[in-house]
């Protein structure tokens, strides 16, 4: 039997259950007892500062209003699609520009299609723009089984973009989003225009392990390099779980929302001017809730933990070979960051920003969708 391709119309509509149940549990927060002399809400050395979140929490509990934040949501046009047996939802929304280009828009952990909520009105004078859940991610839920990787996600990705109607297509992507976008101008070459991916000086935490080291680095450069390993290895507590015990952390961000809270809200820290934003400094308050609140409602932390595991035992390298146009933006730049991704400058089109971070387009959409713009004009 041949599958259902149908695309059926999806509104955001969380049971008012849901939501009394979420504001009740947030009443009864149970938190750590505090350490004597962790009371500075901005230092992150130890993970989440415990007065910060408790401070994040509350507004979540009495200043947060999701029905509002469920209307904006709304106001972009949703489907749902069966691919491979699991559902996905996308967020589709065309432009009125008859010569516009199809743009796939790819996110990453602990983001979701609320990281693109600000950037795709900027897009769509010059874009049919369409934003797909990862699977076991927002309402790409339940998982329909395991073996849900980075792989058969592109897959999946690419029969979407047919279903829409879209043979050729433009890709933009971050953290995990990165990913499916190199493997869908890798395996699809044909259909995608170019790759544009949105970076940050983490990459340099990479050096060693999936980039080599640089030629002709000075003692300086060094030393900045392996600062930047040891704060990356620091906060690369969470993947080590998710890559190989999704299951032990997942019971706790499905029963907590305070712990869903921390897990998530920490990854939105971010640098400025030689220090750091708290999260919610880097990146809209209630955008920030609306994300968290997006995984609490569909219990995705848990499934969305089982696309580390899948893809930490694919076998599947993250980055992959195309000769498809590629651009970059990073942001939050690092003099170092090209000399080790794009040493031969190969990179047909590269830029760099002192503002934003690992969420452009959350922190900078402007910045962002301006690039993007940039990149793909003329292209088709």
């Amino acid at each position: 039997m041949n599958e259902n391709t149908a695309l059926t119309p999806f509104r955001v509509a969380v049971p008012q259950a849901d939501v009394d149940d979420l504001r009740d549990r947030l009443a009864r927060t149970r938190l750590p007892i505090p350490v004597p002399g962790r009371d500075d809400r901005t230092d992150f050395s130890r993970g989440i500062p415990p007065v910060y979140l408790e401070e994040l929490a509350e507004y979540w509990r009495d200043g947060f209003d999701w029905r509002a934040q469920e209307e904006k949501l709304n106001e972009h046009g949703q489907v749902t699609t069966v691919v491979d047996g699991q559902t996905f939802h996308v967020v589709h929304v065309r432009s009125a520009n008859p010569e516009a280009t199809p743009l796939i828009l790819n996110h990453g952990w602990p983001g979701s299609f609320v990281d693109y909520q600000r950037l795709i009105p900027l897009l769509t004078d010059e874009f049919h723009v369409v934003v797909p859940s990862l699977p076991g991610f927002g309402f790409s839920t339940p998982l329909s089984g395991t073996g849900w990787e980075l792989a058969r996600t592109a897959d999946a990705y690419a029969e979407i973009m047919t279903r829409l109607g879209y043979e050729r297509f433009a890709a933009h992507g971050t953290d995990i989003g990165a990913g499916t976008t190199g493997r869908l101008a890798a395996v699809h070459p044909e259909r995608v225009i170019g790759t544009h991916i949105g970076s940050d000086p983490r990459l340099l935490g990479l050096l060693g392990v999936k980039f080599p080291y640089p030629e002709g680095l000075s003692d300086d450069e060094t030393a900045r390099i392996e600062a930047v390993r040891a704060e990356d290895a620091a906060d690369h507590g969470y993947l080590r779980l998710q890559d190989h015990r999704p299951d032990t952390i997942g019971a706790a961000l499905t029963d907590s929302p305070v712990g869903q809270l921390a897990w998530i809200a920490e990854k939105f820290r971010t640098r400025s001017g030689g220090g750091y934003r708290t999260p919610d400094e880097s990146v809209d308050r209630d955008q920030l809730l609306t994300n968290t609140s997006l995984y609490w409602f569909t219990r995705s932390g848990a499934s969305s933990a089982q696309f580390y595991y899948e893809s930490e035992h694919s076998g599947l390298a993250l980055a992959m070979a195309s000769d498809v146009p590629s651009g970059w933006a990073v942001f939050d730049t690092h003099p170092l960051v090209r000399r080790v991704v794009d040493p031969w400058r190969a990179v047909d089109h590269w830029s760099e920003f002192t503002e934003g971070g690992h969420f452009p387009a959350m922190e900078v959409p402007t910045l962002l969708a301006n690039d993007i713009r940039a990149f793909f004009r003329g292209k088709s």
